[in-house]
């Protein structure tokens, strides 16, 4: 089955209630959207994959993605894609090593729209009027959204062979067309 935003929400609303966990799905899916675009991929299907990215987070926290490839496979949900939910995890609880630029994307923008998000939070017109500039000054305080693994995003960037803000642009862009439906419009 090719994946579908529709069918990726579906599957998503059998795993995931808690609105923060809905919201970090929905800024993957169109940080992934914009990546697509600019690898000239079919920005359709790397949202709905972006989307499906923490199927089992919710209900296994600690076992993460232990709970994703029988489950997403029975469900018809193509081998690929499985895969490429797995590789946002390799290193810390997958060893599925991100190799496709979908797969390199996801595990770079995964921990990358967390900062992006944070800071646009910060702002009285959320992410509307966010730049890259503002959002490296937030990057670089290793204080602020410190949960958000710096290294990892890094290491992500070097694995699609380009630079932080570029990445960081694109994720932003993806993200402000969907400002308000991401709660990132501010209050100005």
């Amino acid at each position: 089955m090719s994946l579908t935003f529709e069918k990726a929400k579906e599957l998503n609303r059998t795993m995931v209630t808690e609105d923060h966990l809905i919201i970090h799905s929905l800024n993957v899916c169109y940080a992934m959207e914009a990546m697509a675009g600019h690898f000239g991929e079919d920005p359709e299907h790397w949202k709905a994959v972006g989307y499906l990215h923490d199927f089992d987070y919710e209900k296994y926290p600690e076992e993460h993605l232990q709970h994703t490839e029988k489950e997403l496979l029975a469900l018809g949900v193509d081998p690929a894609d499985v895969r490429a939910i797995l590789s946002h995890g390799y290193g810390h609880c997958t060893d599925v090593k991100p190799e496709t630029a979908m797969e390199k994307s996801l595990y770079t923008v995964d921990e990358l729209t967390g900062i992006i998000q944070a800071a646009a939070r910060m702002r009285p017109l959320g992410i509307t009027d966010l730049e890259v500039k503002s959002f490296m000054k937030k990057f670089k305080d290793r204080k602020f959204a410190a949960k958000c693994d710096r290294e990892l995003i890094l290491r992500g960037c070097e694995m699609l062979g380009m630079e932080l803000p570029e990445v960081a642009g694109i994720c932003i862009e993806g993200m402000k067309a969907h400002a308000e439906e991401i709660g990132l419009k501010g209050n100005g």
